[in-house]
């Protein structure tokens, strides 16, 4: 596309414009990202001859560049000059030519150079979404994005209600649809139309006014029934009252926040089925095994804060039902010591939620014994899907309300399940393998036999675009920010050479996307301060943990134990960058000098690992240790901890005015960043991800680039520093961590703010067109014709 500014500044400005590609072209590289794009730029302007280009659109172009493609004479690059806003473009070098381009002709060109022998005109398909949202509502404003609820209420709130004084009874239908077990919720048959709702909500409130407020439903239940309504309003009088009331009030002039009040309270959830296939999922004994980390402790945390919010909003409601809760994983017979051999297992601190344990089989149906890697169960998850179905209707003797996945793998179930039972679907992602991966899609193939990312990026598309809503722990997950690409936004366009290109796979404006943050569990995450509730008996084997003689499960024995701890928790994985940490620490002889480095990470013994990339992180562990010989500053432990070992560790590690690490390259949100930061330890974490909204930078933690460990290192050195000066500067942040957490991050309001979205989501698609079924067409071809051949392709 022609533009004459940018034309007529290329004529004007030749010799810079060309010896700035020049000096891209000698690099030599096929494709550059951002930081290597503005690094070269900036260094070029700074001279004498790129000093004309200072303050132009091109610079802006450059400074806001994500990624190029250079094969001469042609320069491809597109920029991202704000959230989900692209702009592609192409320069001839030679020709000294710009031109603005479409998505397709940039992944095109990605093609080629990656299969040279493509030709242009092979045809290949093109996953595009786009179409099937245009009438949809969307979301205009970045602002907005990640509350898509309030979105919807607002925009579709007066269309309906509009209807409804036109003799629309789509909220009356609504209302009469709620039973359970037989049992008719809300209102009955003698309530047909708009108006006699109305007329008959007024009558309700006249009779309950003359009761005292704390009259219990009971004797309330016979009169409301001859007006057509059931139980389901309110245990008491003065509840009935207010639910009645709301509901008038929303008939009379709808309003977007009394409505979503008004559907939180609609007795529709009892029963929810929680899908994560991968990993060992247990209450013990597994964080640390392959593919098992946070995601278990989120999910058992979420299953007892879910159950509680169920109860009391049941109760509430006036009703005496028990919610049920299944948590639908796999089933491993050879579970070493963990309970994952078991086909059901209640789930401790819940009274009615429990695992339920799904075998693979292969294709004779014989039952898979063994662990699977996460990057090869695709072939196993439509069969597991199928018998999960069966398996959750016998346990719920019914549909469940609500299905919720997690991971890429739960989420595609989730799909399979939700379109099988017709029951809402909420995914969470908890992280997207693509981001994490350098290229990942562009060199599929490459990675095919260790990582399968075909199977799993088109399993994304389909679980994405097929939910009802989406769940989000951060902004960052969807968007990003000014400089950095949201995981879900990175799905918006790729390609993978010779498979399919994405021109638009995802749209971050979709009112779906929903911030609900997760919280650590407060009865065992609570600040070091409160000493009567510290579990002090425990001290002993901590301070033989860290400072004891070498075990069989522990490499290093710190010499000095008066010097502050520097703690990092993770899997022993290279995107959570514990090899890392221990580089950056082991290149400063300072930092050696004012802290120690305690570490609780994988295995110290590759033969126990079965997982290849944490058997090469072990290996670089020990070499690293070796090669800047920190025997007695470091001590590693490849120990599984269970949830009350470690909420004391933090604390341990608190009294003696150490700090915590979270070094990753990328956290998708930071859940041992919100235990650290609510036992009151000062935390370092990663600035990509979610670790950048939890933390304010310098007041209640400190934001690290993992890219740049020198700049790691000095911040960790000037806290010690400033620690040591000002007597009050370690509490300072220490205190400020802890009241960040309580006001942001907790399972209560977690909890709270999920039931409702579930209510209000299915509300939208019982009376709008948001079940979006040519949506659901399209993605049941892709399934049939492209991902299920995929995952077929996976070696069992």
């Amino acid at each position: 596309m022609y533009d004459n500014e940018m034309d007529n500044f290329f004529n004007e400005n030749r010799n810079a414009i060309y010896l700035l590609f020049k000096r891209y072209l000698e690099l030599n590289k096929a494709f550059l990202l951002s930081s290597e794009l503005q690094d070269e730029y900036k260094a070029f302007t700074n001279s004498k001859a790129g000093s004309v280009l200072k303050g132009s659109r091109l610079e802006t172009m450059f400074l806001n560049a994500q990624e190029a493609a250079i094969q001469d004479p042609w320069f491809y690059m597109t920029s991202r000059n704000d959230v989900a806003s692209w702009q592609y473009v192409r320069f001839h070098v030679h020709d000294i030519l710009y031109e603005t381009i479409f998505v397709d002709e940039f992944l095109k060109f990605k093609e080629h150079m990656v299969e040279p022998g493509q030709r242009e005109d092979e045809w290949i398909i093109e996953y595009d979404i786009e179409p099937f949202n245009r009438e949809f509502p969307r979301l205009k404003d970045k602002r907005s994005i990640g509350q898509g609820v309030s979105f919807l209420n607002r925009y579709l709130s007066n269309r309906l209600f509009g209807d409804l004084e036109k003799g629309d009874k789509r909220l009356v239908d609504f209302l009469r649809v709620h039973q359970y077990n037989g049992q008719q919720l809300m209102i009955n048959y003698k309530i047909k139309t708009v108006k006699e709702l109305q007329k008959n909500l007024q009558s309700a409130i006249d009779y309950l006014e003359t009761k005292p407020e704390d009259t219990d439903v009971e004797e309330l239940k016979d009169h409301l029934h001859s007006l057509g309504f059931e139980p389901g309003w309110g245990r008491d009088a003065a509840r009935m009252i207010d639910t009645f009331t709301l509901l008038s009030s929303i008939l009379e002039a709808p309003d977007p926040k009394e409505l979503e009040t008004f559907l939180a309270r609609i007795p529709m959830i009892f029963n929810l089925a929680v899908i994560s296939v991968h990993g060992y999922f247990g209450q013990s004994n597994v964080l640390g095994l392959p593919d098992t980390g946070g995601q278990v402790v989120y999910i058992l945390d979420q299953v007892r804060a879910l159950e509680k919010e169920m109860r009391h909003r049941i109760y509430s409601q006036g009703l005496d039902i028990e919610p049920q809760i299944l948590v639908v994983t796999r089933l491993i017979p050879e579970a070493g010591q963990t309970t994952c051999d078991m086909p059901e297992e209640n789930i401790i601190g819940t009274r009615n939620a429990k695992i339920l344990r799904v075998p693979f089989r292969n294709e004779n149906g014989d039952i898979i014994p063994h662990w699977i890697s996460r990057f090869k169960i695709w072939p196993y998850l439509e069969r597991f899907a199928r018998e999960a179905q069966k398996a959750i209707l016998a346990e719920l003797s019914g549909k469940p309300d609500l299905i919720i996945g997690n991971y890429s793998d739960g989420n595609l179930v989730a799909y399979l399940l939700s379109q099988s039972l017709g029951v809402t679907q909420c995914n969470i992602a908890h992280a997207l393998e693509k981001t994490k991966y350098l290229f990942s899609a562009l060199y599929w193939k490459n990675n095919e036999e260790n990582y399968h990312f075909s199977a799993q990026f088109s399993a994304d598309l389909l679980a994405m675009n097929a939910a009802d809503f989406i769940i989000t722990s951060t902004y960052q997950e969807i968007a990003g920010h000014k400089n950095t690409i949201g995981q879900y936004e990175s799905y918006a366009s790729f390609t993978m050479p010779d498979l399919y290109r994405v021109v638009n796979g995802v749209d971050v404006f979709d009112p779906k996307f929903n911030i609900v943050s997760p919280g650590a569990d407060a009865n065992v995450y609570f600040p070091y301060t409160y000493e009567e509730r510290r579990l002090k008996d425990l001290h002993p084997e901590l301070e033989e943990m860290i400072y004891g003689s070498p075990q069989d499960d522990t490499v290093g024995q710190i010499a000095d134990n008066t010097k502050p701890l520097i703690f990092a928790m993770s899997r022993l994985d290279h995107i959570k960058n514990i090899t890392g940490l221990v580089e950056w620490y082991g290149k400063s002889e300072k930092l050696q000098a004012k802290a120690n480095l305690f570490l609780v990470a994988g295995y110290v013994n590759i033969d126990e690992s079965k997982d290849h990339e944490e058997k090469e992180q072990i290996q670089r562990m020990h070499h690293l240790i070796q090669e800047h010989q920190l025997q007695d500053k470091v001590r590693w432990v490849g120990r599984q901890l269970n949830k009350n070992f470690t909420g004391e560790l933090y604390r341990f590690v608190a009294d003696q005015k150490g700090v915590f690490v979270q070094p990753a390259l990328f956290e998708a949100f930071g859940l041992t960043v919100v235990e650290a930061m609510s036992s009151g330890l000062p935390t370092f974490a990663t600035m990509y991800g979610g670790p950048l909204e939890i933390i304010e930078h310098g007041k209640s933690g400190f934001h690290i680039d993992p890219n740049y460990g020198e700049r790691v290192v000095n911040s960790l050195l000037k806290f010690f520093d400033r620690s040591k000066k000002e007597k009050k500067y370690w509490t300072n942040i220490s205190n400020a961590a802890i009241k960040r957490i309580e006001s942001r991050y907790t399972w209560q309001l977690y909890a709270s703010r999920l039931m409702t979205l579930s209510r209000v989501y299915g509300f939208w698609r019982y009376v709008s067109n948001l079940e979006r079924d040519d949506t659901r067409r399209y993605l049941e071809m892709f399934y049939g014709t492209v991902y299920k051949k995929l995952a077929n392709s996976v070696p069992r």
